[in-house]
């Protein structure tokens, strides 16, 4: 990033930023404490300048946008962006008790996940449309996630109303290279302030970029950093945005987009494979878990080349030690396509595809931590025995 970038996102995560007139601030528990800077100031990425974007459930990016300007602004006035102090006297404190027991978090493994009973998958008609006062276009997400680092906070940690007065009239829509800032900013600001939290992180394209905050399994934070319209081969170039954070969990899915665009099978492997491989290298102690590219109600795309991937792309899993949680049984309708009842448009998934996808991590997430135990206790018994 340029140094301007490096300045905004020091700002954001050493200093409870300003609180101004508009938008309000939710009362929570902020991840992150301020520091002892002088005056406190906001710093917001600019309005974004182009309208290539997604709205939800809609077409996708055809290509990255151009380069972002940053800008620090409040409001319509811009105020001079402070450095901050060049000596700290202690890293920044998570505010919060740790929430999940220690014994958790070590010795981390490659244990393989296997599916989601069907029995924990509710049925279709019991799932009531949720009907939140939430973001429902890309612009007014971004806005609402900017808004809440502006407050010293993670829009996974806010209510799906926050800021409403902030996002609720963003018309413009932010390009590829303003969301990968943002979800930079955000990467940075989990690294300074996680302290003993526990922390999964979500990576992929639009399916994951809409995963609701509220869905998401309970316990710990949560890093989303999905874009719409992204391909294996752009979060392949990507993954360093979160390097400094500490995951224990790294949910992975890609590939839809790379069949949209007519990309080869081969390519899709080549990059995923070398996801895999980065994320392992990276985060040798997180769990690596890959799913399963979802099935589509589009003629254009088979059913069978995605069952097929998806059998290729277990295998690689294997090879390189990762988990594969195939999710792809669990929305298909008797014709192999997605259900109706889970989708908005053939493609993308509504509350009810949601809600499928959160028994999935809710149980794949009890799974990584049984076996995390009984790892910890086999060791623990073994180093017994040999004293």
């Amino acid at each position: 990033m340029s140094d301007l970038c490096l300045l905004v996102a020091d700002v954001l995560v050493k200093s409870q930023l300003a609180k101004t007139a508009a938008p309000e601030i939710p009362q929570i528990s902020y991840l992150f404490a301020a520091d002892n800077l002088t005056k406190a100031q906001t710093v917001a990425l600019a309005s974004p300048q182009v309208t290539t974007g997604v709205e939800f459930g809609a077409p996708e990016f055809s290509q990255p946008g151009c380069q972002p300007q940053l800008t620090a602004q409040i409001g319509a006035a811009q105020v001079e962006a402070i450095a901050p102090s060049p000596q700290l006297a202690t890293e920044i404190h998570a505010q919060e008790d740790n929430l999940i027991a220690s014994i958790l978090d070590d010795q981390r493994g490659s244990q393989q996940v296997s599916k989601v009973s069907p029995a924990l998958i509710p049925n279709f008609s019991d799932i009531p449309q949720a009907q939140a006062l939430a973001p429902r276009s890309g612009n007014q997400l971004y806005r609402q996630r900017l808004e809440a680092l502006r407050a010293g906070t993670l829009y996974t940690r806010i209510a799906s109303n926050s800021f409403y007065s902030a996002w609720s009239q963003a018309t413009t829509k932010p390009s590829y290279s303003q969301w990968k800032q943002l979800l930079e900013l955000e990467a940075r600001a989990v690294a300074r302030g996680q302290g003993d939290n526990r922390l999964s992180v979500v990576v992929g394209d639009s399916l994951s970029l809409w995963f609701p905050t509220q869905r998401l399994p309970e316990g710990q934070l949560w890093l989303n950093q999905g874009i719409s319209g992204d391909t294996t081969s752009g979060i392949l170039q990507r993954l360093s945005a979160f390097t400094q954070t500490r995951p224990d969990t790294i949910y992975v899915m890609a590939g839809i987009n790379d069949l949209r665009r007519g990309h080869s099978d081969q390519r899709i492997l080549s990059n995923l494979r070398q996801i895999m491989r980065q994320l392992h290298q990276k985060h040798p102690g997180a769990e690596v878990v890959v799913q399963s590219i979802l099935p589509t109600r589009y003629a254009a795309i088979p059913s069978s080349r995605i069952r097929g991937l998806n059998q290729r792309i277990a295998a690689i899993a294997q090879q390189e030690k990762v988990s594969f949680l195939d999710l792809y049984p669990y929305f298909t309708d008797t014709q192999d396509t997605l259900n109706r009842a889970l989708t908005t448009d053939g493609l993308h998934l509504n509350p009810r595809g949601y809600q499928v996808w959160q028994v999935a991590l809710q149980q794949t997430e009890s799974q990584i931590k049984i076996a995390r135990y009984q790892r910890l206790t086999a060791t623990a018994a073994s180093n017994s025995a040999v004293r």
